[in-house]
Order: structure tokens, then C-alpha cells, then sequence
């Protein structure tokens, strides 16, 4: 059984990534900094499905904590699909915005990319086969007002996915990003209302966490082996 690592997995689209690559027959390990019951719960609720799961917390900024929290998973055996889905929002309009809201939300998707995605890379090579898919966001590739920083951090990680997936093709390893549009999340529905979605959108309706699934479950398949070092945007024909 192969593993699989989601960070950010107790919210609403780690949530569903989790739900479907256990489905798909991973063994998933179910991120969490500060949402650990949440996790924990979501592991359950996996397990007593038929399928493999278990909750770890770490704070994706602190190296070494991930450090500490990943070695004993590696010791067992190398995680061959990661999904880093770890990401914030701190939003404000750039000139009133805080250094300390930059640096925030570059930390979580940046640093945290870093922290995650480093130390799983050699065992991962040494297995021949692996799947890396970033959770970006459509901000990052029409870029989006009061989101300055969300935008940098994502579109920086999408350059890092491109450079990455140069890197470890020879190796079997496929390194993508999926950016979500307006996806039927709590923080999405504290933003958008259901007129103005369907006001902005071609499809009328946001997605759904499922859906995201869906297209990360396919990245991180066999079928996908021939599609790396790319960008691919879910979001009702928005962009």
C-alpha cells in the first residue's frame, strides 16, 4: 500500500482529498496544525469505511517540527504521493498591508512547501515513483485585489512546481498544481454569495471540494504519468 501525505487535511477540500485518495486505496496521513480533532475525526471516519488513515499535527512553518513529525512515517517507508494543500489567507489591500500579514501567508505556502516537500524527495526518488501535487489558486494566475500576498505566495509555488517537475521527471516522479476557482468551501461562502457566483462564473455554481478531489486523485494516479509541470486551473470557465 502505497502512502500519501495531505497537509491541510482537516479542512473542507483536505477534507475530500483525503476521503478519495483512501478510497483510491492509499494509506493517508492527515495534516493538521491546529485542527488535530478535526483530523483525527476524519481518520476515523476513513477508517471505519474500509479504508487506511491516520491524523499528525505539525506547524508546516517550523522546519523542525516537520522534521521531527515526518522521520518516523520515512522510517517505515518513503510517502510517494504528497498533496500540499497547507495555505491561509490574511487578506488586505497592499497599502495598508502589514508586514507581518506578508510574511504569514508566504511562510504557510512557500516556507511550508519547502519544509513539506524536501525531506520527502530521496526516499521518493530512491522508490522511482511519485506524485507531488500543489494546491495553488486561480489569484495566483489572474491575480486578485486585496490579495497581494496570496497571490505572490501562490504564484510563486506554481514556478516551484514547473522547476521541481524538470528536476525529478527521469526519476518517475510527476510534480503539478491545481488552481481552484470558487469552490463551496466555509471561506469561499463568507466571500461569495450564490448571485454573485453566478454573475462570475459560466457554469452559475461554485465547485465542490469533490471536485477538486477528483482532478488531484487523477494527478496522482498511473494514468497521469505522462502529465507534469503543470498548471491546471478548476474553476467553471472563470479564466
Amino acid at each position: 500500500m502505497k502512502h500519501a501525505l495531505v497537509t491541510g487535511g482537516s479542512g473542507g477540500i483536505g477534507a475530500a482529498i483525503c476521503r478519495r485518495l483512501a478510497a483510491d486505496g492509499y494509506h493517508v496521513h492527515i495534516h493538521a496544525h491546529r485542527g488535530l480533532a478535526a483530523a483525527q475525526a476524519l481518520a476515523t471516519s476513513i477508517c471505519a469505511g474500509g479504508g487506511s488513515a491516520a491524523a499528525l499535527a505539525f506547524d508546516v512553518t517550523d522546519s523542525a517540527a516537520v522534521a521531527a513529525a515526518l522521520a518516523p512515517l520515512l522510517d517505515a517507508q518513503p510517502i510517494q504521493v504528497l498533496v500540499n494543500n497547507a495555505g491561509i489567507h490574511d487578506d488586505a489591500v497592499f497599502p495598508g498591508m502589514r508586514a507581518a500579514q506578508w510574511h504569514r501567508v508566504i511562510d504557510v505556502s512557500l516556507d511550508g512547501f519547502f519544509n513539506v516537500t524536501q525531506p520527502l524527495m530521496m526516499p521518493m526518488i530512491r522508490s522511482r515513483w511519485g506524485r507531488i501535487v500543489n494546491v495553488s489558486s486561480i489569484a495566483a494566475l489572474t491575480g486578485n485585489a486585496g490579495q497581494v500576498n496570496y497571490a505572490a505566495a501562490k504564484g510563486a509555488l506554481n514556478a516551484a512546481t514547473k522547476s521541481l517537475a524538470r528536476e525529478v521527471a527521469s526519476r518517475g516522479i510527476t510534480v503539478n498544481a491545481v488552481a481552484p476557482g470558487i469552490i463551496d468551501t466555509a471561506m469561499s461562502a463568507a466571500t461569495f454569495d450564490a448571485a454573485t457566483i453566478a454573475r462570475m462564473v459560466p457554469m452559475k455554481r461554485a465547485g465542490t471540494p469533490a471536485e477538486v478531489a477528483d482532478l488531484i486523485a487523477f494527478l496522482a494516479s498511473a494514468q497521469a504519468a505522462y502529465i507534469t509541470g503543470q498548471i491546471i486551473s478548476i474553476n467553471g470557465g472563470l479564466v
